[in-house]
Formats: C-alpha cells, structure tokens, sequence
C-alpha cells in the first residue's frame, strides 16, 4: 500500500534555531524547536502536524496491543457529573487539582482526571449477568488536572492524552488475570516503543486496592525517584520502599536510665542540637508537626532522615495532608516550636506516626516540649508509644534492599504507566452488582490501568534525543525516510522522484524539497527532526549516487539509486524489495 509522501514545501513547519525561554527539559527544548509542539496556554499544548504524527503512532501501538488482549474501546465523556465523584470520596479528594464547572442551570460539573467512576457505572448499567464477565474496556481520551505549576513541556500539563483501561470480575483470581493480561501487554507495548523501561512495586494511594506496580522510563527530567538493587533485582518507586529494623535485646532496653532532661538552649534545630550535645544526628529523633484533615499529628524519624511529604501523603491519602502553621501553635500553647518530644504527648495533644527505625526499645534525644530544654533516654515503647509505623522518610542511596538487604541505588525517571487492583472500592461505592451463578447478587471486583500516551512522548525524546536533535525509533516516528535535496534543480527532481517510489513501496517520507533554503539549513532541520534515516541527494545526484545516513548512530554511506531504495525499503519492511518502481 503507498504511503504518505509529505513535501515539506508545502507542511505546517516552524523549525526554531534557540530553545524556548522558559525550557527546562530536552524533550520541552526540542520538541518545540522542530516544530512537533506550540504552547497555548499554561499546561496547554497545540500539537502541529509532525507531532500529531508521532503521537498518533504511540496511540496505534498502545490500541494494537489492547485489543490483542481482547480489550474493548469506548470513548466516554471528558466532561461528567459531579455526583459520581462524590459518591466515592473523589469531588473532595481530588481538591484542588479538579477543574470544576457550573451550567447555566446551576448542575456542577467536572472534567475528567480519570475514569473509574464513569466506567463503573456503564457497566453497571450493561452488565447483569455473570455471563457478562469478564470485561475489560478501554479509550484513549484527553484527561485534565489543574496542576499547580505546569512545567517541562508535555511532561506535566493540565491536559494530556492517556489510555485508561477498566477490568471487571466476578473474583479476585478473575482480577489477578485480568492484571496480568494488562502488564504483558504493556511489556510488549513500551518494548515497541523502543523505549528504556523498568517496572516497579508502587502503592496505591488515593486509588485504593491491593496491588500496584508503576512502568518508569529511566530519565534525569523524571520528577519520579525510584530504587533499584543491582544484587537481585528488585526495584520500587522510593514510596514503595519498605524499611526493616532488627529487633531490639530486651536487656539493652531494660539497662536505659530513667529520662534526663538536658539544658539546650538555642537549639531548636537537629543540627544546633547534634552540635551542642556532641552527639550523631542519627541519636537524635526528629518531630514533624502537621495535620491530618486538620487533626494535629506528629511524624517522628531519625535526626538524620528527612520525611518525604509525596511519600507520607500517599500513604494517608485520601486524607488532606498539611504542615502546621503559626496559628496551629498558637492554638496548642503545649507544642513548643523546636522542642516537642512525643513522650506524654502521643494520644493526648497528637496522634504519633513513626518510621520503622523507631522501633520499640529503641532510646532517643529529643524534644522535652519545654523551651530551650530537650530529653535523653527516651525510649518508645517505654515513654512514648507510636499509633502507627509507615515508611516515610527519603530513601537515600545506601539503605538496604527489603528483599536481599543489599545496597540501593536511586535513578530519577517519568511515569509513563501505572497498574492497579481496585479491588471494590468503586464497586462498593457505586454498587455494581451482577447476578451470580448462585443467583444471588455478587459484587464485582475492578482493575484500573493507565498509560500517558502523550508523556511517552516526551519520555522518549528525553531518551533517544542526542546533541543535534530528536532521534525517534522508526515505530513511532513521523516518517520512515527523510529525503533531503541539496538545492538544485536536478537534485531536487531526483529527490522527488526518489520519495514517490519510496511512498509507493510503502515507505513513509519527508522530503524537504523548499526552495531558496541553504542545504545546511536543511541538514540542520534533519538532524532536529528526528526521522530514523535521513537520504541526501547531493552532488553525487548527477552520477545516479546518494547518501544514506543512518540519523540514531550517525553512519553514513553512498549507494547507487537502486541500491539505496533496496535497503531502505527492506529496512522498513524487514526483507529485500524488489519491487520499487510501483
């Protein structure tokens, strides 16, 4: 079948020699630069017609696979009734990350950040029987959150592309298999894609469920750190990541003095207070303040750590998490700024959340909630007891592997996928019950799993982009061959002529066929843009001779006419092509 040949005399196409001011990525810089993007508003982007291209090829890789596993495509409303969303906790939840609307009439609206809801309710509505299940439904359709700072081009917008699919099933063997359908398929959809990827454990958050597991492309603009063991190979976001503390000896413990108060004046600080004493960060307990849907809690960790608030919010979510403020204190003259210990305070002036290296046993220097005074020997368990242990401080390069104690090493990278089983949360909210084989009612279980097709994207061009420009794998790129005549007149012919038998073998082209535009300009422009291999009809145009170079390693070499047809027909098609006269 022939392909599209796009003469670049006649394309939508703005190349720019200088990065935008306000990039801060690669893939932002030069997605701009070659013309695939243009910003319309803040978070908002126009996609031009190359980068329609690409985007539209990771689509079709992303529908192929989803239909291979017998998925279904849907296309639902991107704006929704808000009394759904309330239904399941997620109107509130969601905060101010929802962007909200009122009709004429006064009915308040949303516009889709995701779709569980919507996707419960429809089968709800279509599913009655368990002879219905299961059924797993798909679309790709424009999501939309009111992110606080958009940033980084089409990494992080207000609105993007994403492919959300729905399983549903009677049981919960049913869900696990519908789960693992769902992350073989997204093993061969990244490895199409060409991309660098690693699949890692995850929790689940405001999403719910037992299971999570997130597809990470390894890239220093990710705003996602994960860990890594290079011993066993074990890999989780830092989230995810789980602490374990050797017990304590009973006799150690019972050998701890009573608590002694310490003068420490102008220490309110870890580090004035490690100083002061003489003594390791680590000895020390630190004690963050902050609320819990305006309940006053205290998050207690080593001297040494910091606390991850992404991390300690994903682990009390849905819940509204916030750092105490000046008025909070003021209200609770017990909290001493700088000094607050959780010994006689725990269950009384504040709930007490701890890392698992707070262990039972384990003895502590902290605050004596007195101005200028803290404790030593306070010992949890014995002075203090914790309501509940989460992992919550930032791991760090060095803490060891939960499953084979080994070294972690930590890498930044972009959420490109995210896998969860709901399990039946949304079920339970919005009642989705089918007759059973017992005819009795039984509930269904869900899975929800995403990709960011438009952040593939960007992903991918942060991966594959060298000094020159973007260097797409040919899957997704905009075009097979870019065909680059030097100037004049007969090279341009032969140009043409070379692009219409590579379009009629079925060979995607671009040739840049502009006239009054220098050939450096023009080998600049390819080199920006990306096309896997890029033929230069130059000076050898006259002796039936042109250059093939290949754009992702930089070879280049002369062929006759006939010659270079052959390999980049068969380099598109996988075989020899004789046939490229059609």
């Amino acid at each position: 079948m022939p392909a599209l040949v796009q003469r670049m005399s006649r394309l939508m196409l703005k190349t720019l020699r200088d990065a935008p001011a306000d990039a801060e990525t690669i893939s932002h810089n030069l997605l701009v630069r070659a013309g695939y993007v243009r910003r319309t508003a803040a978070g908002v982007w126009s996609w031009l017609p190359l980068g329609r291209r690409v985007l539209e090829n990771v689509t079709r890789v992303v529908r192929e696979e989803m239909d291979a596993i017998g998925a279904q495509e849907v296309l639902l409303p991107a704006l929704l009734p808000k009394e759904p969303y309330e239904a399941t906790g997620r109107w509130d939840d969601y905060g101010d990350q929802l962007f909200r609307l009122t009709d004429r009439k006064g009915a308040e609206f949303l516009l889709g950040p995701t779709h569980e809801e919507i996707f419960t309710l429809l089968v709800r509505d279509q599913c009655s029987s368990y002879k219905d299940l299961p059924v797993i439904l798909y679309q790709i359709q424009t999501k939309y959150r009111d992110e606080a700072r958009p940033r980084s081009g089409i990494l992080r917008g207000r609105e993007f592309l994403m492919k959300d699919s729905y399983s549903f099933d009677l049981t919960d063997e049913g869900l696990a298999a519908s789960y693992d359908l769902h992350r073989a398929a997204y093993l061969r959809i990244f490895e199409r894609l060409g991309m660098d990827f690693r699949v890692v454990s995850a929790i689940s958050g405001a999403m719910g469920g037992s299971a999570s597991e997130e597809f990470l492309a390894p890239a220093a603009a990710g705003e996602d750190t994960f860990a890594q063991c290079a011993a066993c190979g074990w890999a989780a976001n830092t989230e995810a990541v789980t602490t374990t503390v050797p017990p304590v000896d009973p006799d150690t413990v019972a050998a701890i003095p009573a608590i002694e108060e310490l003068d420490t004046p102008d220490t309110p600080t870890i580090e004035t207070l490690a100083e002061h004493l003489g003594v390791p960060a680590s000895a020390t307990l630190k004690n963050l303040l902050i609320t819990v849907d305006g309940e006053i809690t205290a998050v207690g960790v080593p001297g040494d750590r910091e606390v991850d608030l992404g991390k300690l919010t994903e682990h009390l979510a849905p819940a509204r998490v916030e750092l105490v403020t000046a008025e909070d204190f003021a209200d609770h003259p017990e909290l001493v700024r700088g000094y607050v210990g959780p010994q006689g305070m725990a269950g009384k002036s504040f709930r007490y959340l701890a890392d698992p290296r707070v262990a039972s046993g384990t003895s502590w220097i902290t605050g004596a909630n007195k101005e200028g005074v803290h404790a030593r020997n306070v010992v949890c368990g014995r002075d203090f007891t914790v309501d509940r242990y989460l992992d919550v401080v930032v791991v760090r390069t060095g803490d060891p592997c939960p499953r084979c104690g080994g070294e972690l090493t930590l890498d930044r990278a972009i959420e490109i996928g995210h896998i969860f089983q709901l399990g039946r949360k949304y079920a339970d909210a919005l009642k989705l019950d089918v007759l059973g084989p017992d005819g009795k009612p039984a509930r269904v279980t869900m899975g929800s799993y995403g990709i960011g097709v438009s952040r593939a994207v960007a992903a991918l061009a942060e991966q594959t982009a060298d000094e020159q420009g973007l260097c797409w794998p040919r899957e997704i790129a905009p075009a097979d061959v870019h065909v680059v005549a030097a100037g004049k007149a007969l090279q341009t012919e032969l140009a043409l002529e070379l692009a219409d038998r590579l379009g009629a073998a079925g060979v995607r082209v671009l040739v840049d066929d502009r006239a009054g535009v220098s050939p450096g300009v023009k080998f600049t422009d390819a080199e920006l843009i990306g096309v896997p291999t890029i033929l230069v009809v130059g000076r050898g145009a006259a002796e039936g001779r042109v250059e093939v170079k290949d754009r992702r390693t930089g070879e280049r070499a002369e062929h006759p006419v006939e010659e270079a047809l052959s390999l980049l027909v068969a380099a598109v098609h996988g075989g020899d092509a004789n046939d490229t006269d059609a």
